[in-house]
């Protein structure tokens, strides 16, 4: 179990693997504000230009809210806004948790890194090898 879950979490931090997890969640929050725009601006503004709008009795325009209505037609800013402000919050959160992700394995490196590698039992063996003949060497 150990050994799957050590696998797990080599496949979960791999670069490839986060950056596409990030990219998937900011096209979606990206995908919100597109969606925002063309209910909030687009639709109304060419149901407009078009003359699918009916003119309402106090004018040409009006503001109320979150809204403002032209011809009839109402253009909901506050749904805009709301999905760029959604976006900017998620991107920040996901700059965060890379960060930390990222600060932790920097972190994992530096203690493998200090840990000094066990050299193999024959370069061990040859180095006392090495010591014994330089010894019978100078007592001769």
């Amino acid at each position: 179990m150990k050994k799957f879950l050590e696998e797990f979490k080599a496949f979960a931090l791999k670069g490839n693997v986060m950056d596409m997890a990030i990219g998937v969640i900011i096209g979606a929050a990206f995908g919100a504000i597109v969606t925002a725009l063309t209910d909030s601006f687009i639709n109304p503004l060419i149901a407009v230009i078009t003359g699918g709008a009916e003119k309402d009795e106090n004018g040409v325009m009006q503001v109320v809210g979150g809204t403002f209505t032209i011809r009839g037609v109402e253009f909901s800013y506050g749904a805009f806004i709301s999905a760029v402000i959604n976006f900017l919050i998620i991107a920040l959160i996901l700059f965060c948790l890379i960060k930390a992700v990222n600060k932790a394995m920097a972190m994992g490196k530096k203690k493998e890194e200090e840990k000094p590698a066990e050299p193999p039992k024959e370069e061990v063996l040859l180095t006392e090898i090495r010591d014994l003949l330089k010894a019978q060497n100078k007592k001769e």
